[in-house]
C-alpha cells in the first residue's frame, strides 16, 4: 500500500510504502532513479538515459497524486511523470527473484530426480530449476550415454564455462595424475577448484560407466553445515569467515593461485559460498594462539561436513548425471577398486547466472500466461 503524506516540518510531500506491517518512507532520489519515462530510459532496454549521479544531493518530492492507477510524481529538480506502483513495490525488494533457498540434511525428503527427455519441457524444466534453486543439487536420469553428452544437458541449463581442463574434462583412475581426483581414493567432501576467481559456479557429473562396488558419490549442503557452526561456535565461525586462505594449483602450463576465506557471506549476513578443500588449503601465518583457535573452527568445520548426519551418499550409474552448486554443495565420493571395473564420469562446469536466468524467464512467462 501507498500514502502520500505532507510534512509541514519543513514542508514536504513523503511517499510511504506499507508492507507487511512495516511503513518505509520512499526516497526522492530513489524515486527519481527509478523513472521509466522514454525520457529518462530506453524502452527497449531498460537501460537509463540519465546519470542519477548527477542528480542534486537535496532533491525533493514538490507534487505526488494518483493518477489513473498510476503515481504522479513531481520532483524539485522540474522532473515529473507517471510511476508504476507494481514496479515500484518490486525495486524495493532486493532478493535476486529466485526461490528461497533451503538447507537440508541426510535425512530431508528424497533427492529431486529428472529424466532427461522430461526435461525438454520448459514445464518440467521450470520445476527442476525451483528444486535446483532450493536445495542445490538434482539428478538427471536417462541421458545419452556418448562422449560430450555432458555439454548438452550442460547447455539446457546454462553457459558452459571453459577452463584449462577445456570444456569437459574426464573422471577415471590415473595412476600418474597430479590430481587425487583421478585416483581410486576416498575423497572427502570438497569445493571444486577453490584456487580460481571466481570459483566454477555449477557443476555437471556425468557417468558412462560404474562397474566398481565402491566410488559412491556424496553430496552435502554447506548451508545446513554452516548455520550449526554459527550456532554452536560463533567465535569459530567468525574466524573462518575472516581468515585468509590460500588455495593453488600447478602443472606444466598452468599455476592458479586465489586467496579467500573459507567462508564468504554478505554485508546480512548471508552466506555466499564455501571454499572447502583440506587437499589444498593453506591458511595464513597467524600467532600461535590464533593458528590453534583457527584450527579448532576448521577442524569443527571438517567433522561436521564428514558426518553421516549430512551426508547423502548414492551410487552414480550409467547415464545419471549430477548438477550441483559448487559454491553451496560439497561433494566427494568413497574409495573403489580399479581392478574391480571401470568407472568413468565426465564433468563440466557452468556459470551460476545461467540456471538463475533461465528461472526468471520460465517464471515470467508462466505468469504472463496465468494473467491472460
Amino acid at each position: 500500500m501507498f500514502e502520500i503524506q505532507v510534512s509541514d516540518k519543513p514542508k514536504s510531500i513523503q511517499l510511504v510504502l506499507t508492507r507487511q506491517g512495516v511503513s518505509t518512507e520512499l526516497p526522492a532520489l530513489w524515486l527519481r532513479a527509478r523513472s521509466s519515462c522514454s525520457s529518462q530510459r530506453d524502452a527497449t532496454t531498460g537501460q537509463r538515459l540519465i546519470n542519477p549521479h548527477h542528480l542534486p544531493d537535496d532533491l525533493m518530492l514538490t507534487d505526488a497524486r494518483w493518477q489513473d492507477g498510476q503515481l504522479h510524481l513531481a520532483f524539485s529538480d522540474g522532473f515529473a511523470g507517471l510511476f508504476d506502483p507494481a514496479e515500484l513495490r518490486a525495486g524495493a525488494d532486493l532478493s535476486e527473484g529466485c526461490p528461497i533457498t533451503t538447507p537440508w540434511r541426510a535425512d530431508a525428503k528424497p533427492a529431486p530426480v529428472y529424466r532427461w527427455a522430461d526435461l525438454q519441457s520448459d514445464d518440467v524444466l521450470y520445476r527442476a530449476l525451483v528444486d535446483f534453486l532450493q536445495l542445490g543439487f538434482l539428478l538427471v536420469h536417462d541421458t545419452p550415454i556418448q562422449a560430450d553428452s555432458v555439454l548438452t544437458i550442460a547447455h539446457r541449463f546454462g553457459f558452459v564455462r571453459t577452463t584449462n581442463f577445456g570444456s569437459f574434462f574426464e573422471v577415471y583412475s590415473r595412476p600418474d595424475s597430479n590430481d587425487l581426483a583421478y585416483r581410486p581414493v576416498a575423497l572427502g567432501p570438497h569445493t571444486d577448484n577453490p584456487y580460481r576467481t571466481p570459483v566454477p559456479g555449477i557443476q555437471l557429473l556425468h557417468c558412462l560407466q560404474n562397474n566398481t562396488s565402491g566410488g559412491l558419490s556424496t553430496l552435502v549442503d554447506s548451508l545446513a553445515v554452516i548455520e550449526q557452526v554459527r550456532l554452536l561456535d560463533p567465535r569459530g565461525f567468525d574466524l573462518l569467515c575472516r581468515v585468509p586462505v590460500r588455495f593453488e594449483y600447478r602443472d606444466a602450463s598452468t599455476h592458479l593461485v586465489a586467496v579467500k576465506p573459507m567462508i564468504e557471506i554478505d554485508g546480512s549476513g548471508a552466506l555466499c559460498g564455501v571454499h572447502y578443500s583440506p587437499r589444498l588449503d593453506d591458511i595464513a601465518l597467524m600467532s600461535e594462539a590464533d593458528t590453534r583457535s583457527y584450527h579448532r573452527a576448521r577442524k569443527h568445520l571438517g567433522q561436521l561436513l564428514e558426518s553421516p548426519a549430512f551426508e547423502l551418499r548414492f551410487k552414480l550409474e550409467a547415464g545419471q548425471l549430477m548438477m550441483f552448486d559448487n559454491n553451496r554443495i560439497l561433494h566427494g565420493r568413497t574409495a573403489f577398486d580399479p581392478a574391480e571395473g571401470h568407472r568413468q564420469l565426465q564433468g563440466c562446469y557452468i556459470d551460476r547466472d545461467g540456471p538463475r536466468s533461465l528461472y526468471r524467464v520460465l517464471h515470467q512467462r508462466a505468469e504472463s500466461q496465468r494473467a491472460t
